[in-house]
């Protein structure tokens, strides 16, 4: 059996603390044995760069993915290209930095990983149904453990994609809406599946930004600039076991952890 842990988006300075604080401490707890983080925020609410991933590696972080945000800090645009184990959506546009999908093994075991963005209220992209397909039939037969990031906007398009894969990968995974869903599940062939993994950050405003901003934003339509909220912190993610010879899910466990 492989226990992965993905994470929810990192929200800025608070959410990259507590994965840096925490996270060591929660592999060893819950036997940890891969984990993927989101990380498209980890920057101020935007991007990523190429010191921060450094340090959640070494944090214990061992794949990441993102979604529209990912290019908002330019300094990773060649960063990505070097690292394998970041990830941007597999269906971005030809030529575009970086990866859709990482492979690697873990306890021996071939694992991958497939980041995939929405294209309901969110930037143009391709059609990550196809491009799902197109991933998968990439793999060899020994992959039997894949993990999906379904970076998205609704509900639908995020649960569409769980039943679109289930049974072909191990989880299906939600991210984008910085909230967390109760509903956790096997599918019925076997395919884990939450719709939004929540949010590795500040809890006390809107979706980690200050709640005075987000308001004057909605009231007024100005343009301010959002600035990450401040206070309660929680880890949020989902546990999931695998059968390493099915790739099947056998139970997941949603998480939300509370940090000082």
């Amino acid at each position: 059996m492989i226990r992965v842990l993905l994470t929810g988006d990192t929200m800025a300075r608070a959410g990259r603390r507590v994965l840096e604080e925490r996270l060591h401490d929660l592999r060893t707890q819950h036997e940890i044995d891969f984990v993927v983080s989101n990380i498209e925020n980890a920057a101020a609410g935007f991007s990523i760069t190429p010191r921060i991933a450094e340090e959640l590696f070494a944090a214990g972080v061992d794949v990441m993915t993102s979604g529209n945000h990912i290019f908002d800090k330019k300094e990773i645009l060649d960063y990505i290209e070097q690292e394998p184990r970041l990830l941007r959506p597999a269906n971005y546009a030809p030529g575009v930095p970086g990866r859709g999908r990482w492979t690697g093994k873990v306890k021996g075991v071939p694992i991958a990983v497939v980041n995939l963005q929405g294209r309901v209220f969110m930037p143009p992209s391709d059609d990550p149904f196809r491009v799902a397909d197109a991933q998968l039939a990439a793999l060899e037969s020994s992959f039997k453990i894949i993990l999906v990031d379904m970076h998205a906007e609704t509900t639908s398009e995020k649960m569409a994609m769980g039943y679109y894969l289930d049974g072909r990968v191990s989880a299906v995974v939600g991210t984008h809406t910085h909230v967390q869903t109760a509903d956790e599940q096997i599918l019925p062939n076997g395919t884990a599946y939450l719709t939004d993994l929540g949010m590795t950050g500040p809890h006390d405003g809107v979706i980690g930004m200050r709640t005075e901003i987000v308001i004057e934003r909605f009231l007024r339509g100005l343009a301010l600039k959002f600035e990450p909220s401040e206070g309660k912190i929680k880890l949020n993610g989902l546990i999931v076991d695998i059968d390493q010879e099915t790739g099947r899910a056998l139970h997941v466990e949603r998480l939300s952890v509370s940090h000082s």
